[in-house]
């Protein structure tokens, strides 16, 4: 079974989950209220942290966001550290510094990607209060973003940011496993910013897309490709209006590949796909085929196949463009915090 199907298309099979969903629903409730009323402790950083997060399953243009961020804090003067569960990473001991050439197998793929493009020190860890206290540790950070966590509630937030994906938005409204949420849809109510990633047009332009409110600090930000660039030498770089109408070998170990893969076809190029599950750890005879066509893979796989990629391999960058209007309000929640 095709848990996007199940989720998103409302497969009858749903229905018949729906008490799992409610059983799921009563356990995130008694789990929150556990940390609110102090049964379970809850690490309080010296610095303010924001989390940025989802309450879906799968992608939803959370790491393009957090780079962002990490790069504006910086020119607003604050000294910013990221932190994340290291999702997929292998280490056999916690917290992991990670670098620009950090290995994915052993800190996870995102944060590899974050620290290439964040300019932030970057830790990570399963308990993410131990990944803060090694940033605090090592560098001088005055301020932590959380990659994910929004569920992670051991680690104390002062600004909560929900992103979530406006093609698919919250799928059939239910919570596991009968949908592809992780707490309620009323959750975002809660949220200081709820963000809207909009990747209707990432491989073209940002146009505007159509528009809805569910919150009253809501914002849209646009994900728009780059023009291509080589795994094997980053600085050789190719738009993707050169590949039309050729056939290629496209690779996407994401959350929703099929946008991906989409989003290339619609830019003309014909395609070999091949899906593999999230943060899949992808193996040189993933991405070698008995050809010598173009192989297009998404950045997040990119880091993975450094070591094994040849001169046909390429992958598309994603960047975010972020209202000014966000940055103004988070930057006047932020001292609001700092004043006390």
């Amino acid at each position: 079974m095709n848990f996007n199907s199940l989720w998103y298309d409302n497969h009858p099979l749903g229905l018949a989950l729906i008490p799992l969903s409610w059983l799921f629903c009563v356990i995130v409730w008694i789990r929150r209220q556990a940390y609110k009323y102090g049964l379970l402790t809850i690490y309080h950083a010296p610095v303010p942290v924001i989390i940025v997060g989802n309450i879906t399953v799968g992608g939803t243009g959370k790491t393009p966001l957090v780079s962002w961020l990490g790069q504006f804090l910086r020119q607003q003067g604050l000294k910013p550290g990221i932190v994340s569960r290291g999702y997929g990473g292998h280490a056999k001991k916690w917290p992991q510094p990670v670098y620009k050439n950090s290995d994915p197998y052993l800190v996870g793929d995102e944060p590899v990607l974050l620290a290439r493009h964040s300019g932030c020190p970057v830790a990570v860890a399963p308990q993410r209060s131990k990944a803060v206290q090694s940033l605090l540790k090592n560098y001088d950070c005055d301020i932590i973003i959380s990659d994910d966590g929004l569920q992670h509630y051991a680690l104390h937030r002062d600004i909560e940011i929900a992103v979530f994906d406006n093609t698919r938005r919250h799928g059939n409204q239910r919570c596991l496993p009968a949908g592809p949420l992780r707490e309620p849809v009323n959750r975002l109510k809660q949220v200081n910013f709820l963000v809207i990633s909009d990747k209707s047009n990432q491989f073209t332009t940002h146009n505007s897309s159509e528009s809805f409110t569910i919150h009253n600090s809501q914002f849209t930000i646009h994900n728009y490709s780059e023009p291509l660039r080589r795994i094997t030498n980053e600085d050789i770089s190719q738009p993707l209006s050169a590949l039309h109408n050729q056939t290629v070998h496209a690779v996407a170990g994401i959350g929703n590949p099929a946008q991906f893969f989409a989003g290339l076809q619609n830019h003309g190029l014909k395609l070999y796909c091949h899906e593999f599950g999230d943060h899949h750890q992808l193996k040189k005879s993933d991405i070698q085929f008995n050809d010598d066509l173009p192989v297009i893979m998404t950045e997040k796989d990119a880091v993975k196949c450094r070591q094994f990629a040849g001169p046909q391999h390429w992958y598309l960058p994603i960047k975010a463009t972020v209202p000014n209007s966000f940055g103004e309000r988070l930057l006047q929640q932020i001292e609001k915090i700092q004043n006390g």
